[in-house]
């Protein structure tokens, strides 16, 4: 079986798996990173977003051979040790989490959207695709204003 050596959350990581398996079943399987959640497989619903070299990617749909020598970010890599991240800060803040399933992904897309966008508008906010079924919409939208207003995102 092929190996394949990554980045993962800042440390190196080599893995057997076969060329083709979906990146998420080797962070959750293979290296028992459960934060990127499976949601639809195919990059919809965006559950499972995480960062791939600094930009946000759906890892159910990208190969573990696509990230050969990359930087792989997930949930678990966004603190600093045992300091949340401020978007972290700003979900606990604004209460955010209802069951928690989407949050990571929500995260994270959070994340790179702030560091493309440093103060965003609601329409910038509008542009998230991530679902929610709780629809915690509105709070998600206040904790992105507030991690914003924070200017401590990077």
């Amino acid at each position: 079986m092929p190996t394949h050596t990554f980045v993962l959350n800042g440390q190196p990581v080599t893995v057997d798996a076969p060329d083709d398996m979906p990146l998420l079943w080797v962070l959750r399987d293979k290296l028992g990173v459960t934060g990127p959640k499976y949601g639809c497989g195919v990059g919809v619903c965006r559950a499972c977003t995480s960062h791939l070299d600094g930009q946000e990617f759906q890892p159910c749909t990208r190969s573990v051979q696509d990230c050969e020598g990359r930087t792989v970010t997930t949930i678990e890599g966004l603190a600093d040790g045992d300091t949340l991240h401020p978007v972290q800060e700003a979900w606990i803040d604004c209460d955010v989490a209802q069951c928690g399933f989407c949050q990571p992904g929500q995260i994270m897309t959070a994340v790179a959207l702030l560091r493309r966008t440093p103060n965003p508008t609601d329409a910038d906010i509008d542009q998230i695709q991530n679902i929610c079924r709780c629809g915690s919409y509105p709070r998600i939208r206040e904790a992105i204003k507030r991690a914003a207003a924070g200017g401590r995102v990077h």
